[in-house]
């Protein structure tokens, strides 16, 4: 308790060049426990977005697109998939279920997908989980809508509440569908997926909002929401699908099936090799990303050691008394220990504090952008070992210092000349 005592006075007598050791340890634990963090939980995160759906079509265009789009509402689809197409596929002997996804809408922000009531029976998230309502039901109606947990918190909405969807992505007040509002009827429980940011509606809903638009555009001849309902509001195209088979046996062929499909070009797709195959390639980039923060790290770590040996020759006098007073060799070479680990453990600290905070305000940044929901948890046992290991070469770089303190106090004495 003594030595910690000295050490705790040591260090505070030097608290500015040891705070910014400190400083720069932390901002080290941030980036590489940041990047480990976000790693892990982005893996989880697309892991548990979609499971038991065994193929994802869409139009022709790379795996990882399709999936990206279709499933994390990340980027845009190159093209369309026929209707007729989708009903042809879905109607095949091998085909156990099927859900139609139409995307490219948006509600202040929030993305809008179009689809039909089997999407609340068989659409599956971490695991086996389906969707539950906090409030409310399905939609049944032309122009109800279904929100996600986030829309609903984030936008303040309640059942009943009248929204109006906009044409496109981006919102500007001359994309609004404002004559053809909805209701809202239901609100999701949070599923840590993209669909707690997404505004679900009927295909026939999407379809009502589209009958007076011409490429994009708004047509001059007006039809009101009433007269919309009354027409045939089957969708000529969809964005993608998701089936589920009968027997995992047929998979293979009805996969190869789809990608010749005489009609179009498709592209069908198993999610969990996909999913591999994202990470796969993403591989390398998160290695490099480790071994960068490592380097960080490392950097840090040799600044306290900078930090402790510039002291050496102010601190002679302090080391002579100690020696006088009856303190061992190893007396010396603890106290110097005890110092470095004060400093690494208050930058630990401070650096897991700054994680955390930083993972607070990343948290909706990532998840509008990315798809990426983060939550705050604690350090996981690998975390753990990395800052065990970061301890451990802080203590043994700290021996250095300590064992030439030590010399130079035999040498010194009592007589010490600065």
């Amino acid at each position: 308790m003594k030595l910690l005592k000295i050490a705790l006075k040591s260090a505070c007598n030097r608290k500015v060049s040891l705070s910014l050791t400190m400083f720069s340890i932390a901002i080290s634990i941030v980036l590489l426990l940041g990047v480990d963090t976000i790693r892990k939980q982005a893996k989880n995160n697309f892991i548990n977005t979609i499971s038991q759906t065994d193929l994802i079509v869409g139009a022709r265009t790379s795996p990882i697109n399709l999936l990206l789009y279709s499933i994390f509402h990340i980027g845009n689809a190159t093209n369309n998939v026929s209707y007729a197409s989708y009903k042809q596929i879905a109607a095949l002997k091998q085909v156990k279920w099927s859900v139609p996804i139409s995307l490219g809408d948006s509600h202040r922000g929030f993305r809008v997908m179009g689809t039909n009531s089997d999407y609340f029976r068989y659409y599956r998230h971490s695991n086996t989980q389906s969707l539950h309502f906090q409030q409310g039901v399905e939609f049944s109606d032309v122009y109800d809508a279904v929100v996600g947990f986030d829309v609903a918190q984030s936008l303040n909405y309640q059942l009943n509440t009248q929204i109006v969807l906009n044409h496109g992505i981006v919102a500007t007040k001359y994309s609004e569908h404002d004559d053809k509002p909805f209701r809202i009827v239901g609100i999701l429980k949070k599923t840590n997926t993209p669909v707690d940011r997404t505004v679900l509606v009927s295909l026939q809903g999407i379809e009502a909002i589209h009958v007076d638009w011409q490429s994009g555009k708004r047509s001059a001849l007006k039809i009101s929401a009433k007269k919309a309902r009354q027409m045939g509001l089957e969708p000529k195209s969809i964005t993608a699908f998701m089936l589920g088979v009968e027997s995992k046996i047929t998979l293979f062929s009805l996969q190869r099936k789809i990608n010749n499909h005489p009609n179009e070009p498709l592209q069908a797709i198993m999610p969990g090799s996909t999913l591999a195959s994202l990470w796969q390639t993403m591989g390398q980039f998160e290695k490099v990303l480790m071994a960068v923060s490592v380097l960080v790290l490392f950097t840090g770590l040799m600044g306290l050691l900078t930090a402790l040996l510039t002291t050496l020759n102010e601190r002679r006098r302090e080391m002579a008394v100690l020696r006088a007073v009856g303190a061992h060799a190893y007396h010396i070479i603890v106290l110097f220990v005890l110092e470095a680990i004060l400093v690494v453990m208050g930058g630990f600290l401070f650096g897991i504090a700054m994680l955390y905070a930083m993972q607070a305000i990343m948290q909706p940044i990532l998840a509008d952008s990315y798809g990426i929901f983060l939550s705050l948890k604690m350090l996981d046992g690998e975390q753990i070992i990395i800052l065990l290991v970061a301890l451990l070469l802080a203590i043994i770089l700290s021996l250095i210092p300590g064992l030439i303190a030590y010399k130079r106090s035999l040498q010194d004495g009592l007589m010490v000349k600065i």
